[in-house]
């Protein structure tokens, strides 16, 4: 079940039709000069995407026109989780995220303009995937859908489990007081995680497909690149990660786990309790692959890391490789866990961002069918 935050800024975009260059601090204007706001249109044309989809989604939202309104509208399964202001204001929107973040939610999607984007980047965890469907004056940020249908389609693409690229995205703003006045004074207050589009701008083609060893050493500088002097890293099993190995040049257990430390060897093929002993109380990090075909990240060749590692590990500290080729023979399917710990597999489910390159990640869901089911 994927989880999306939502939350709408009704006064988004007032003041565009009646030329006030924004609508921060003048909604009362805007509706004196027969401003009508847009906010809510603008959301339900983007959530109309999801009509075919409804259950494969649960939305969290605020309650009113912030949120409810528009998920009531559109008959799509929602539960309320804040009660706003009458009228509302960005203080309610700094109230909200938290809760919102509360329920576990998967994507944060809002709408708004720059401002709306300013108060969601001040409250968000910067791991937390957010996209805006576009309903204000100013929309120099580029956190937002191109079209409010366009933000709903690419929405659409998450909730149905296919690889989306991550890509960290500028929050924009300009001093509206200036901008009425002709002078643009745009400033920069921060980025956060968006989806984008999958495509294959950095690995060399052949045949239109990735040029598997290029993608592979691209990868492998990624995460040599991440490393850090105070962290132990478990380096699964797989070729994706021993292209790690030999770019550190390092010997490697194809079929087992080694331990590096500052960028050193100094354990191999270390079975589930020689794991745990090492990295207890450690700060340390899983570098792992998946079963190409197939999606599975535990349970299929690497029991070592046991259900008592991968919690010693932590969710967050799983750094999971593959190249785009590999997820896209999926066809679409989750990525499944088998740990032969039922609870554990399923604190595993959701979205995990996954290194498919050098400075490129996708996002993909982990859902195994029983619990899809339920």
């Amino acid at each position: 079940m994927f989880k999306i935050g939502l939350i709408i800024n009704p006064l988004a975009g007032l003041g565009g039709s009646v030329a006030l260059k924004g609508s921060d601090g003048l909604a009362e204007q805007a509706r004196a000069l027969g401003a009508e706001p847009r906010a809510l249109q603008r959301s339900t044309l983007a959530l109309a995407e999801l009509a075919e989809l409804k259950e494969h989604f649960m939305i969290y939202t605020v309650a009113g026109e912030m949120g409810e309104t528009v998920c009531r509208a559109l008959e799509l399964p929602f539960e309320v989780c804040y009660q706003a202001a009458s009228p509302s204001t960005a203080e309610d929107t700094h109230r909200a995220v938290p809760l919102l973040l509360e329920q576990g939610i998967d994507l944060l999607l809002f709408a708004g303009g720059d401002g709306t984007a300013r108060d969601i980047c001040a409250e968000v965890p910067e791991r937390l995937c957010v996209l805006g469907i576009p309903a204000g004056v100013k929309i120099h940020s580029g956190v937002y859908g191109v079209t409010p249908a366009g933000t709903g389609r690419l929405l659409a693409r998450l909730v149905r489990g296919e690889p989306v690229s991550l890509v960290e995205a500028d929050v924009m703003d300009i001093d509206e007081a200036a901008f009425r006045e002709g002078r643009v004074r745009a400033r920069r207050y921060g980025e956060m995680l968006i989806p984008g589009e999958l495509n294959y701008v950095q690995a060399v083609k052949v045949a239109g497909k990735e040029s598997a060893e290029l993608v592979l050493t691209d990868i492998a500088d990624d995460i040599i690149e991440r490393m850090e002097d105070d962290t132990y890293y478990l380096m699964g099993s797989g070729t994706t990660v021993a292209a790690v190995m030999e770019r550190l040049g390092l010997e490697n257990t194809l079929l087992g786990v080694d331990l590096v430390y500052r960028k050193r060897l100094i354990a191999s093929d270390l079975d589930a309790r020689g794991l745990y002993e090492r990295i207890k109380d450690k700060k340390c990090k899983l570098v792992i692959t998946l079963i190409g075909g197939q999606g599975h990240i535990f349970g299929r060749g690497n029991q070592q890391l046991s259900p008592q590692v991968i919690r010693a590990v932590g969710r967050d500290n799983i750094w999971l490789l593959a190249t785009k080729s590999k997820l896209n023979s999926l066809h679409g399917r989750p990525l499944r866990v088998d740990t032969n710990d039922p609870m554990l597999d399923r604190e595993l489910g959701g979205l995990i961002r996954v290194i498919t390159g050098y400075h490129d990640e996708v996002l993909v869901r982990v859902a195994n069918p029983e619990y899809e089911a339920q």
